[in-house]
């Protein structure tokens, strides 16, 4: 995945602290959504485009313990021979670095977020688009907006192959941004930061990597990358039962620059509301999405 001829200024940056480039294998998925999509989910037993295109549109989404794991991974693979004194004395860092919305508990889109697993998501979109066939990944397209590169995945079923042949598959490529590989994606993050707050430094003598903290003379934004999967469900929908949808459903606050108007936001207490309305047999307390760190 390569944007070619895309201009930014913010890609072209020369004074950014040096920082980690990580492996994040990931297993869930998350769709973020206002009200009006959230009773539009429920009312539907699932998710379609609310515009009547052919994608539903998710995202990676990143929890506590895959930072915790892309670091040992980077640590192992940077410093092979560490003694296990070495690695009792290693300090956390990685998640210094987990800064921009891609890793965010905040929502641009709305008040409200769907975390599944992948594996249930591509079983799912297998028994009711493919007929119970493995989904075909392709390689999608890269987006780069003004502070923000995506890049996106699209999934269709073995029907759709001839229409959608042009895009190249998705591989297990080592190199790639992202693959897919052992029921998980794989994420090189190539920018981690939307504001750098700290450089990496390597201790090669001593195995260790620490954080030092950054004290630039103003704020200086920077380019940052994620991964958007796009399910293509041809105007029908991909449905899951409400329970289901209940139980990975949680409240967002908002992020900025918001996507939705701001009054598209509902507070927590209105969440709770609009959510027990909804789903009135389920007694369970709305959980708030926390923070990774």
């Amino acid at each position: 995945m390569k944007a070619k001829g895309l201009k930014s200024k913010y890609l072209f940056k020369e004074n950014i602290p040096a920082c980690p480039r990580p492996e994040f294998h990931l297993s869930h998925l998350k769709h973020d959504t206002d009200r009006d999509g959230l009773c539009g989910i429920w009312r539907d037993n699932g998710f379609k485009n609310p515009h009547g295109d052919s994608l539903v549109w998710w995202s990676l989404a990143v929890a506590p313990d895959d930072i915790t794991s892309a670091e040992t991974r980077l640590l192992e693979t940077t410093y092979p021979d560490r003694t296990q004194e070495q690695v009792q004395m290693q300090q956390s860092f990685l998640g210094k670095f987990a800064t921009s919305p891609s890793f965010s508990e905040r929502s641009r889109l709305g008040s409200y977020r769907f975390t599944f697993p992948l594996e249930e998501v591509l079983e799912a979109y297998s028994q009711q688009f493919c007929s119970g066939a493995q989904p075909i990944m392709r390689v999608f397209k890269t987006v780069l907006y003004k502070q923000e590169v995506m890049y996106a995945v699209l999934v269709h079923s073995p029907v759709s192959d001839e229409l959608l042949s042009d895009r190249p598959l998705l591989t297990d490529d080592p190199n790639s941004v992202c693959s897919y590989r052992d029921g998980c994606f794989v994420w090189k993050p190539e920018a981690m930061c939307e504001t750098h707050r700290y450089e990496l430094v390597k201790r090669p003598d001593e195995n260790q990597m620490e954080v030092r903290k950054v004290e630039p003379s103003r704020k200086e934004f920077y380019v940052w990358d994620h991964v958007a999967v796009a399910l293509h469900v041809d105007r029908q929908v991909l449905k899951f039962d409400s329970a289901q949808l209940r139980q990975n459903l949680k409240y967002c606050r908002g992020a900025y620059p918001l996507i939705v108007k701001p009054w598209e936001f509902q507070d927590f207490s209105d969440a709770e509301e609009t959510v027990r309305e909804l789903w009135p047999d389920d007694s369970s307390p709305l959980q708030r999405a926390e923070p990774l760190n």
